[in-house]
């Protein structure tokens, strides 16, 4: 299954995950975890154990150290 996924600030990645991925597997094929950020699938956030179902996601980072 083919995913584009923008990092908000951060960019765009093209993922190629499996059949029954998660929107949790998104977060991980972009270097993050469930508890540092949240998936947007038309601007609404979704839980991380759904399966993914949309072709275009936005990810927003939720904390960023300092």
């Amino acid at each position: 299954m083919d995913v584009t996924c923008e990092v908000l600030g951060e960019g765009t990645h093209e993922l190629d995950l499996a059949a029954d991925a998660t929107y949790g597997d998104v977060l991980a094929a972009v270097g993050l975890s469930t508890h540092e950020a949240s998936v947007l699938v038309d601007d609404r956030p979704v839980p991380e154990d759904r399966p993914v179902d949309a072709d275009s996601v936005r990810v927003i980072r939720l904390i960023k150290g300092g």
